[in-house]
């Protein structure tokens, strides 16, 4: 069975930093392009980050444009997990935030459906 276990949420004061975890086990985060998505309440979710797989050739990194500069993404491929280490927080970036592995991380940001697996989401507030 495929699990992607996402933790590292909770409550941050504004301009705070968390790092969100995205465990997986049944694959190789090596192998698949993992992305992290968040739904804040009451919108649809959107894509957040993603990184490429090791043998993808043109090795893409995408953050939204929302994001850019304050969070990164990074694969430890010897634990098996994808990393969002997300700075400057604010308040907008209050939301459950998801990863997912699957194939494709595009320059233009992550489309869902090319998303086969999931985690659970994990709460990220940021008070003001």
């Amino acid at each position: 069975d495929v699990q992607l276990q996402a933790s590292g949420g909770g409550l941050v004061q504004g301009g705070g930093s968390l790092r969100l975890s995205c465990a997986a086990s049944g694959l190789t985060v090596d192998d698949y392009a993992v992305g992290w998505f968040r739904q804040a309440p009451g919108k649809e979710r959107e894509a957040v980050s993603c990184i490429s797989s090791s043998s993808s050739s043109d090795g893409t990194i995408y953050y939204a444009d929302s994001v850019k500069g304050r969070f990164t993404i990074s694969r430890d491929n010897a634990n098996n997990a994808v990393y969002l280490r997300m700075t400057g927080l604010k308040p907008e970036d209050r939301a459950v935030y998801y990863c997912a592995a699957g194939d494709y991380c595009s320059a233009i940001g992550p489309e869902e459906e090319e998303y086969d697996y999931w985690g659970q989401g994990t709460l990220v507030t940021v008070s003001s």
